[in-house]
């Protein structure tokens, strides 16, 4: 089956699995989403969410958060490890935004990596769950299912991000980001995939033993 035919089958199936598939950090605004990407480097969302809270009552804007002693941010977010860069970051970034932006979060991709601790996975997950447009962020799921899919045959996450850009029509690019998210959460775990009960298993290239398939 070409990719043609197998690609458009994995995205209607994913859907249809997925149809709930949504952000999994806790966010009512483009300044908290930016903060909590930044916090989930190496960090799970569910160590994110329960420091969140208490970051954004002490910091509920940029202008407060540009005012805060790194150490005070560092006792908050401690168990979301890198803290003592993470909470620099924070602290740079706010003064960033408050300096140049009014205390807002830009929406735009080179405004986004030109603060600090945003690369190009924080800026695609900004742009498209913040200001709604069509954006693929390849963390460790995404990359490792979509390479086993075959929905990307690529050594890296930038070459990843390239190929599903170019295989997924862009109307699908956010949903199919989360899709791709759930799935590895769920079934398509980095040890022990749970392939027989993979809905996706006859259009894998890794549960067929495709050399594609990547592990």
């Amino acid at each position: 089956m070409s990719n043609e035919e197998r690609i458009p089958q994995i995205l209607s199936i994913l859907e249809s699995t997925y149809p709930n598939a949504r952000p999994a950090l806790n966010f009512d605004n483009p300044y908290q989403l930016l903060a909590a990407v930044i916090l989930s480097a190496q960090c799970t969302d569910v160590k994110v969410n329960k420091v969140t809270p208490e970051l954004f009552a002490r910091y509920p804007d940029a202008a407060s958060l540009a005012a805060a002693s790194p150490d005070d941010v560092e006792n908050i977010i401690r168990t979301c490890g890198l803290f003592h860069a993470k909470s620099r970051n924070l602290v740079a970034t706010a003064s960033i935004l408050t300096e140049k932006y009014g205390g807002e979060v830009p929406d735009t991709r080179e405004a986004l990596e030109a603060l600090p601790g945003v690369g190009r996975k924080t800026a695609n997950v900004v742009l498209s769950c913040a200001f709604g447009q069509d954006a693929i962020a390849v963390d460790t799921h995404v990359f490792r299912v979509s390479n086993r899919l075959g929905l990307a045959d690529a050594p890296d996450v930038l070459k990843t991000e390239e190929q599903l850009m170019a295989n997924i029509p862009k109307s699908q690019w956010s949903r199919a980001h989360h899709w791709l998210i759930f799935h590895g959460r769920q079934v398509c775990h980095a040890r022990n995939p749970a392939c027989a009960d993979c809905p996706l298993q006859k259009l894998c290239e890794y549960a067929c033993g495709n050399p594609k398939g990547k592990k």
